[in-house]
């Protein structure tokens, strides 16, 4: 990963971080809590996904009828994604 894409996404979790700090609704919800006697402690995760592409050319969205099946293709990100969530699948048929 190069260096200016890393400062990129150190600059959208600033970013995503300060939204949240600055949020009136999530501070006055916060408050309420803390009132009721609670602490908080507020983790969030983001998955942030980026694929570099190659001069592609834009495809135009085409609406077709399939008579029988349809077919099911997935490709490496397919993959890649479902794994990430502990799902595989069966690459056999």
């Amino acid at each position: 990963m190069n260096d200016r894409l890393k400062q990129l996404m150190k600059e959208l979790g600033e970013a995503i971080n300060e939204s949240l700090s600055e949020s009136d609704q999530i501070a006055e919800v916060i408050s309420r809590i803390k009132d009721g006697g609670y602490d908080v402690f507020l983790v969030l995760e983001a998955t942030i996904g980026f694929n570099r592409h190659e001069d592609e050319k834009p495809v135009r969205p085409t609406v077709s009828v399939h008579k029988g099946d349809p077919e099911f293709k997935v490709n490496a990100q397919d993959l890649k994604f479902l794994k990430s969530l502990r799902i595989s699948i069966d690459e056999r048929q």
